[in-house]
């Protein structure tokens, strides 16, 4: 599908963007968080286009919002999911023992969010720097995690300031960043510039296969500058003399991808065989050719129609539909299939950043997770559905009443 006009050029090549991937429309910002006071002030929406790079396959979202303002007023705060700082813990005792990890080491992580991650190796009393350019988010995990941080979006000045101040980093991390990144030539020039000669770089990002295939269409927005296949991100790598010798396909998110880096020049790591049985996975599965984005807009098209369909027979029969949930994923979702409180009376979060404000765009209210019981609805619509499994067995108390939960994606589901 292609559009017909270049709106834009190649966040990594500079190649005129054309072809359409998918079209969500005119979206407010995810991670808005709307005061009382501010639901009669005009919002501000933005285009949520996603195209493919016809050189280098990366597939993208051109730039509408800057960063300033994207994360001027972010509400996400990792801590609030027990299964992510499940997820981080396991991460850290995995790397101090693959890597050697000691006191001796510094351990930096890019976008360290409130310190749900660099906490552990802190308990640990190994040292740390968080760099996360939102300022309220960085201020709780100094204050509240103990854990180091530069307010500071990351890029190649950023990283010369930070290896200047604190050295350079033994372990550099960064977990659901790297799609966050307008330039991302920046970026990867930065880490190559903070990393040790002897260092290693981590990176977990949604794998591209597994949002195409599996109808992922709401982890798309305007903070998600870039989605990768494996062989996009090691080209990218690779320009930059950054060599990814490892890769571990993770659950997280709907299925992501943690690769391990190195410099180029360091070869007493060598480069293990998964990562040249995915190359050759997703170019069997075409992920080189247009075909295989071309198929994606009509499968979220249709996802849409269903979701509408399931909400709309729910009301009809007088039933008492809630949300879960107000994460950006949520938001996209909502905002695309025009869900307001026509369809989810409500929706609950356990993040007191996110309540008693309103979803963006649809102006659905917020509130703690204890008016699910006060309430007693009949379904709760699962937003977040990545953690469901972590969302219904904390609320099995919901079947006491007969109530049952939906799952959206790939398609609506209720369990």
């Amino acid at each position: 599908m292609n559009s017909e006009n270049f709106l834009t050029k190649c966040n990594f090549c500079n190649t005129p963007l054309d072809h359409l991937v998918i079209d969500l429309g005119m979206q407010p910002l995810c991670e808005e968080r709307i005061r009382p006071e501010e639901l009669n002030q005009m919002e501000p929406h933005y285009p949520l286009k996603v195209y493919v790079c016809k050189k280098c396959l990366l597939v993208q979202v051109p730039e509408s919002a800057s960063p300033e303002v994207i994360y001027r007023d972010y509400g996400y705060y990792s801590s609030f999911s027990d299964t992510w700082l499940q997820h981080a813990k396991q991460y850290v005792e995995l790397a101090v023992k693959r890597f050697g990890i000691t006191k001796n080491n510094l351990v930096a992580e890019i976008a360290s969010n409130d310190g749900y991650l660099l906490q552990y190796f802190v308990h640990k009393d190994i040292p740390v720097i968080g760099i996360e350019p939102s300022e309220e988010i960085a201020r709780y995990a100094v204050s509240k995690k103990g854990v180091r941080t530069e307010i500071r979006f990351f890029g190649a000045k950023t990283a010369e300031y930070l290896a200047d101040t604190y050295g350079k980093a033994d372990l550099l991390i960064g977990n659901n960043v790297l799609a966050h990144v307008p330039n991302i030539n920046d970026f990867v020039s930065g880490m190559k510039l903070f990393l040790k000669p002897s260092g290693v770089i981590t990176m977990e990002f949604p794998h591209l296969q597994r949002l195409i295939e599996e109808n992922q269409f709401d982890t798309i927005y305007h903070e998600h500058f870039s989605y990768f296949s494996f062989s996009t991100v090691r080209k990218i790598f690779r320009k930059h003399d950054l060599e990814i010798f490892d890769v571990d396909e993770l659950p997280t998110h709907g299925g992501s991808l943690r690769i391990y880096a190195r410099h180029q020049g360091n070869s007493t790591i060598p480069v293990q065989t998964r990562v040249t049985d995915l190359v050759d996975r997703e170019e069997s599965l075409g992920m080189n050719s247009m075909a295989y984005y071309d198929t994606f807009n009509e499968k979220v098209k249709e996802t849409k129609r269903k979701i509408l369909e399931f909400l709309i027979q729910g009301k009809k029969e007088g039933k008492h539909i809630v949300g879960y949930g107000a994460p950006g994923k949520g938001n996209t979702l909502l905002n695309y299939c025009g869900v307001r409180t026509d369809f989810l009376d409500y929706t609950v979060d356990r993040s007191p950043h996110k309540q008693g404000t309103y979803l963006p765009g649809t102006h659905i209210p917020v509130y703690h997770p204890d008016m699910i019981k006060e309430t007693r609805p009949e379904y709760v619509f699962i937003l977040p559905w990545n953690l469901k499994d972590e969302i219904i067995n904390y609320h099995k108390y919901i079947y006491d009443w007969g109530g049952k939960f939906i799952v959206p994606i790939p398609s609506p589901a209720v369990f």
